[in-house]
């Protein structure tokens, strides 16, 4: 039976056995609301204000006390879910992914030992029902498994005809492998916070709680939505509007799609804000890659309603019918 030690799970704190853990040492919330433990909430504040920006949460595990480390992601759910903002639970999932992904990324890369591969792989199998095999250096997955995450990739070495395949599998970097999952994996955190129940919290809490009511309040900006979009247009700009998590394709559909109307960069980027991984330097290096004016100098086209339709992102009303582009949305009404 693999055995997780406690700096396997201040790297993966949102494993049922953190819980486990928890339980084992017998400290309850009501413990720690005692002054001795504000250290953590701090520590668990400052957790979720790193993810609000954008950024990944970092921590040196050989240094640090990998048990506050621990504990500073469940009382950041604590705090989360007492203040009730989705926007902030939502930011803060898909930051702890992005932190998971790196450290998934690392112990795939270095565990050469079939042994230490172990708990990398069972989370990737257990989570997310992906087996993943070693083929010499490189890790393989079976194409159905491949295709169902890609899809959303626009970039083309994730086109299936760019990879190396074999007997039904496909060949992966750790990299490719983790990266391929990280959005289930951001769902999956969200989920867990979503469970918690919390009736009440210890005094200590409560003033960080305020202040994550507060910082919420600049991520409230509402994004105008034209009557001339089209639905799937429309629909992706009313989920950034809620702080939900848009994805890649979704994204791409929006940039194009706005840069194909004319709109510049620095009209669209503010569109983005309220996205959980928002980082306006990102951002704007993103779209300045799509519109063309960096990088290779290629501008991005709008993809198919065909392609929209593969990505789940096509929300067809009659008047798209005819259409084989959002791009001719409007123009078969104005030539009527």
């Amino acid at each position: 039976m693999l055995k997780i030690g406690v700096k396997d799970l201040a790297k993966y704190p949102f494993l049922t056995e953190a819980g486990e853990y928890l339980r084992n040492t017998g400290l309850s919330l009501e413990q720690l609301g005692h002054p001795d433990w504000q250290p953590i909430v701090e520590k668990a504040y400052g957790r979720i204000v790193v993810a609000s920006s954008g950024q990944i949460y970092s921590s040196d595990l050989e240094t640090l006390d990998n048990d506050s480390e621990l504990l500073s992601f469940l009382v950041a759910i604590i705090l989360l879910k007492s203040a009730g903002i989705a926007t902030l639970i939502r930011r803060f999932s898909l930051a702890e992914s992005r932190r998971a992904e790196k450290y998934l990324q690392q112990d795939l890369w270095v565990s050469r030992d079939k042994k230490n591969l172990e708990l990398p792989l069972k989370i990737i199998r257990d989570l997310f029902a992906v087996n993943v095999s070693i083929d010499n250096e490189d890790f393989v997955i079976k194409v159905p498994d491949y295709l169902h995450r890609a899809i959303h990739f626009h970039e083309k070495e994730w086109k299936l005809i760019n990879r190396r395949v074999a007997n039904g599998l496909v060949y992966l970097s750790a990299h490719e492998t983790v990266r391929l999952i990280r959005a289930e994996l951001g769902e999956y955190i969200n989920g867990k916070i979503q469970s918690v129940n919390v009736d009440s919290v210890p005094q200590i809490f409560r003033q960080r709680v305020e202040d994550l009511v507060a910082l919420a309040k600049k991520f409230s900006d509402t994004a105008y939505v034209s009557s001339e979009y089209p639905p799937c247009v429309k629909h992706g700009i009313e989920v950034l509007e809620k702080g939900e998590n848009l994805p890649h394709s979704g994204r791409f559909l929006l940039a194009t799609y706005l840069l194909s109307k004319g709109q510049t960069v620095d009209q669209i980027a503010p569109l983005f804000k309220n996205a959980p991984d928002y980082n306006e330097r990102t951002t704007r290096y993103q779209l300045d890659h799509i519109s063309g004016s960096s990088g290779s100098g290629t501008k991005y086209q709008c993809p198919s309603c065909e392609k929209l339709r593969s990505e789940s992102l096509c929300f067809a009303i009659p008047d798209c019918d005819g259409i084989i582009n959002p791009v001719q949305f409007g123009k078969k009404r104005k030539s009527q």
